[in-house]
């Protein structure tokens, strides 16, 4: 039996291994969620599977069946305990969110809090040695609990986190204490702050893992285990250092420095609870840490701010779950076009384990491409070996042959009708049977672009946002001739590369660009004004933008600001404005923002060049930025540009780095009240023209 547990990866081999010739009244049917059974040595396996679930996580239902499985092992305790997981995806992705979501005060959290942390605590306390084997993903709750145990081996390949962060929340069952104990406590600090998921390697080096090994090496790490002959982790001398009360307050204010660079306290809630509850019980052994971080946890549970990140947790879920068509997965992608965005979709491609052909008339491009995507590798922290085979997925092609080899064709080349129906004239007729072309457009009708196509239908939109490593959506443009089964595998597609997609159909700047381009031409008006560009960007920071509007406007290329907003005036029944003479002289002098190093801003090494102290903006800036998105983003669903109000809020949270904390723009129209959008509109468009005019969607869906 036991040798077929060390196989577990599988879980064909698993459900061979653990419970073969198990007695099907006795220990290991006894519970929905989890099976124990011991092997020849006397040592128990505990393998956990949630019922029904492709993936492990952290019920109410789970853990009081592991409370009931801890009565059973303290009754008659084994030499040793080993956890692991039945799920080939993972160890545990941590806490069943949903059921959180369910708890509507701060009171039940804490009552169903202190309940989990009583089964963890008696796991903990458990009399013999807790070996925890991790293979997969091994995440927040799932985390704490594998923390319980005296040792963690990781399986090569594992990655282990603390992403609560990203739900406005730090971890609830232990963790906070436990992992500030074995680590050093700066660096288990700066984990939970970030969120970050760590591999095996690096959860080595923090403590978090006692060895890393390969799966044929597990049973004799066990045996090690139990007999005392593995070291287990601690943070060591420096570790006690640090945790004494005059180091705690020195680094919690270092800390709080640098968490408000990215997450402004007054909107993230979470980072500076955290480091309020290590700086104030970090020195504790524990109890009294473990105490204080329920009632944080429960009452960040209970914040606006927890409650619409765990919304934007729902959204990306939605669409993720929009890849899963079944259809066929693409293995060679062939883009033409090796400018800015070709070269970075083909390097994502081949970063995502894609075979990718890259054509290109100009040698510099096709080159810079390749640089580029080993600057990513190193970025992203990958091996040598790793970056080799990376970059040997990436294949220079200065005859544009990997046409008749690719399964999906993707164009990139300029917005010019003439110059992308002239690369369908000539990759067409040399794609294989069943291939995809898709366009990277990101405001041509896909209708004209497939008016001299041979087979339109093979046609789609793929509209991918700069910096493609970075952004993770790609919308999925519909059209009236596009197949179904060309859309499934499109949106399969975006699933192989780690992106999400926003299904739209064809329409002038689709849902994203259409909603963004007033936002950044109000700001240009602004300008033109005379409003200070520092100032404009602080009111949109101030709301929890990512950036400001002058800022994103030099990241997206001004170049590409004007082309679209043209295109939107032209094509759209709109009383938008002009762009301001001054901005179509900068484009013309080729002062195109970021990527030509001046732009609105000057730019020094990758940053835009600010300064820091400007008159505040007009009363009223935030309203004259942001309803014109929400207006645009209500038309879009008025005119069936995208399904629904959560594809709207996932799309613009994924897309354009919208507040998340707010839940994306239709989750913050809500809050605010459709007529009070309304009347504001009117007010705006009293004052500064019909640009401003109310879409007829906020009185129809009052």
């Amino acid at each position: 039996m036991t040798g077929h547990i060390m196989k577990a990866l599988s879980a064909r081999e698993m459900a061979r291994g653990p419970f073969e010739g198990a007695d099907k009244t006795g220990q290991a049917g006894n519970w929905q969620h989890w099976h124990l059974d011991r092997d020849e040595k006397d040592v128990a396996w505990l393998i956990f599977d949630k019922k029904d679930a492709g993936a492990n996580v952290l019920s109410a239902g789970v853990l009081e069946e592991l409370g009931r499985i801890v009565d059973e092992l303290e009754s008659k305790p084994p030499k040793g305990l080993v956890l692991r997981s039945f799920k080939p995806t993972g160890f545990c992705l941590g806490a069943d969110i949903s059921e959180f979501s369910e708890l509507k005060s701060e009171t039940e959290l804490v009552d169903r809090l202190t309940e989990a942390h009583e089964v963890v605590d008696r796991f903990e306390a458990l009399s013999f040695p807790t070996i925890a084997v991790i293979h997969g993903s091994c995440l927040g709750g799932g985390l704490e609990l594998a923390l319980a145990c005296d040792y963690r081996f990781a399986i090569s390949g594992a990655r282990l986190g603390f992403p609560e962060v990203q739900l406005g929340l730090h971890p609830g069952l232990g963790g906070t204490a436990r992992f500030t104990e074995l680590a050093d406590p700066i660096e288990a600090m700066t984990m939970m702050l970030t969120g970050k998921t760590v591999p095996d390697f690096k959860a080595k080096k923090l403590g978090l893992a006692d060895q890393v090994l390969e799966e044929r090496h597990v049973a004799a790490a066990v045996d090690a285990a139990i007999a005392g002959d593995i070291e287990q982790s601690g943070s060591g001398i420096r570790g006690r250092v640090l945790t004494t009360r005059p180091a705690r307050q020195l680094e919690a204010r270092q800390m709080r420095s640098q968490a408000a660079k990215k997450a402004p306290p007054q909107h993230y809630p979470a980072p500076e609870a955290l480091i309020e509850l290590w700086e104030q019980y970090g020195g504790d052994s524990g109890p009294a840490m473990r105490k204080k971080e329920i009632a944080s946890f429960a009452r960040l549970m209970t914040t606006d701010t927890s409650r619409n990140l765990v919304k934007v947790f729902f959204l990306r879920e939605k669409l993720k779950g929009l890849t899963r068509t079944g259809a066929a997965s693409v293995k060679h992608v062939h883009v033409v076009g090796a400018g800015e965005m070709g070269a970075d979709i083909a390097g994502w491609c081949a970063f995502q384990g894609l075979s990718v052909t890259l054509f290109d008339m100009e040698a510099d491009k096709l080159a810079d491409a390749v640089r580029k995507l080993a600057e990513l590798c190193e970025k992203k922290h990958r091996s040598d070996s790793q970056r080799r085979d990376i970059l040997d997925r990436l294949t220079p092609d200065f005859a544009n042959r990997g046409v008749e080899r690719a399964d999906l064709v993707i164009e990139a080349v300029p917005e010019k009708v003439d110059i992308k129906q002239k690369v369908y004239e000539d990759v067409e007729p040399r794609m294989k049977q069943g291939a995809i072309l898709a366009t990277n457009t990101s405001s041509i009708p896909l209708e004209t672009l497939g008016e001299k196509l041979g087979d339109p239908e093979r046609l789609v939109g793929l509209h991918f946002f700069n910096p493609v490593a970075l952004m993770p959506l790609v919308e999925v443009v519909n059209h009236d001739k596009a197949d179904k089964k060309v859309l499934d595998r499109a949106h399969a597609f975006v699933g192989q590369i780690d992106r999400l997609p926003a299904p739209v159909e064809t329409a002038p700047g689709f849902l994203v660009n259409r909603a963004l381009t007033p936002y950044l031409v109000e700001a240009m008006i602004m300008l033109d004004e005379g409003v200070a560009a520092e100032s404009i960007d602080r009111v949109a920071e101030d709301f929890g933008m990512p950036m400001g509007p002058i800022e994103l406007a030099d990241q997206v290329g001004l170049d590409i600001c004007l082309s679209v907003a043209d295109m939107l005036r032209e094509r759209l029944d709109t009383d938008m404005p002009p762009v301001p003479d001054w901005l179509k002289q900068k484009v013309e002098d080729g002062k195109l923002g970021k990527k030509s190093g001046e732009g609105l801003y000057q730019w020094k090494k990758g940053k835009a060049d600010k300064q820091d102290k400007t008159e505040a903006a007009p009363e009223g800036t935030l309203d004259r930025l942001l309803l014109p998105m929400l207006n645009a983003c209500m038309a879009c669903l008025r005119e069936g540009v995208i399904g629904d109000e959560a594809l709207v809020d996932g799309a613009m949270i994924f897309g354009t780095g919208f507040a998340p904390f707010r839940g994306g723009p239709m989750n913050y129209a809500h809050k605010r009240g459709f007529d009070d959008i309304r009347k504001s509109l009117e007010t705006l468009a009293d004052k500064h023209g019909d640009r401003f005019k109310p879409d007829q969607g906020w009185s129809d869906r009052s």
